[in-house]
């Protein structure tokens, strides 16, 4: 019973279906109206001024430091129990990134935040992990007591808020996956950024384009960076459902929290007046592979998320950041594990799941 993707395609076929045929016959399919209007509906469902359609989450996290202009020297902070990617938008602009241990949550630790501030620091990055929005107020207060930029890593947060606002309208940009196993997914692979900024709209908006504002007149030397057409259709479709598809996935997880009951197991907690879109179900246990082969007999699939802390792998061996330097990072690393969490889990999936991690004796 791996996660399953196409349960919640086949709930919408006929709209997805109907989108694509529109976009195939208009005979336009980059940068067009599609682009346009998504990039107008998600700003309008996140809270921001502007939205930019980018080709991946990843690139909207580089883009990002690239515009804020931080790249070599400049230090961003950043949590330890991240996903690589999140670590990657800062040093592939020659960045360093400084790791500070989460909390409970699974989010970046805001009280360890001030210790690591030097006078290189120029950003944090903020990584809303598993769909739960971080602490923003005391990060917010952080920031503007340095004058640190904020970017907001929402791959996993379509929709969560922190204090009635939603994730990404925080700080100066907010960085979106919209890969297609996140709760906002594309069929294919996807990005935005979100800020109220608009010169940084702008500017983002002729760098993914080439760096051209006009076609063939390059102002800068930008990349290749758009949401094409079809996947802005589709998001479209979707983004008139995530209501729908975050509410689904609230049930199934007060579910398993209020059933799974097993010594051997830890269950998520929800910070105070923060919420989760919960696009992970993340439970830890410290027989972890006895768990998983368990799970797996049963029929049960499960992935770890993740198990190489960025600062453990071998793409960053060079910033020399060594074994025990981040113990709870590295804790949760060998103890996390996500269970099923999609759109169209049936009952009978779920009492099934239940039954059965209730049922484990480690």
């Amino acid at each position: 019973m791996p996660n399953r993707m196409d349960r919640e395609f086949f709930r919408y076929q006929n709209e997805y279906e109907k989108k694509t045929l529109e976009v195939l016959r208009s005979g336009w399919y980059i940068l067009g109206n599609e682009v346009k209007e998504f990039e107008k509906e998600f700003a309008e469902y996140i809270g921001s001024r502007y939205c930019v359609g980018l080709a991946s989450g990843l690139d909207a996290l580089w883009i990002a430091f690239r515009i804020l202009g931080i790249g070599a020297g400049d230090e961003v902070i950043v949590q330890g129990n991240t996903y690589i990617a999140s670590v990657m938008g800062i040093t592939i602009n020659g960045a360093t990134p400084v790791f500070v241990e989460p909390d409970e949550f699974y989010n970046i630790d805001a009280s360890k935040i001030e210790e690591k501030i030097t006078d290189k620091t120029k950003a944090i990055l903020v990584v809303h992990l598993y769909g739960q929005a971080s602490n923003m107020e005391s990060i917010k207060k952080i920031a503007d007591k340095y004058d640190l930029k904020i970017v907001e890593d929402c791959a996993q947060s379509h929709g969560a808020a922190f204090a009635g606002r939603k994730t990404g309208i925080w700080g100066d940009i907010g960085c979106f996956s919209f890969y297609p196993s996140k709760n906002l997914g594309a069929y294919g692979d996807a990005g935005a950024i979100v800020t109220d900024n608009e010169k940084l709209a702008e500017d983002i908006r002729i760098f993914r384009n080439y760096g051209s504002e006009k076609r063939y007149y390059n102002k800068v030397v930008g990349t290749n960076s758009r949401l094409d057409e079809i996947q802005a259709g589709l998001l479209r479709v979707k983004l008139g459902h995530i209501a729908e598809i975050n509410r689904e996935r609230e049930q199934i997880a007060k579910r398993y929290l209020n059933e799974i009951n097993n010594p051997e197991i830890v269950l998520p907690e929800i910070r105070d007046k923060a919420d989760s879109v919960w696009h992970q179900f993340v439970i830890r246990c410290k027989n972890r592979e006895g768990l998983i082969a368990y799970l797996d007999k049963n029929g049960i699939g499960t992935i770890i998320h993740y198990p190489i802390p960025p600062h453990l792998s071998e793409a960053y061996e060079y910033l020399k950041v060594s074994r025990d330097t981040l113990p709870i990072t590295e804790q949760y690393a060998n103890e996390v594990l996500s269970i099923p969490m999609y759109a169209g889990m049936t009952k009978e999936e779920q009492d099934y799941i239940i039954e059965k991690i209730n049922s484990y004796k480690g």
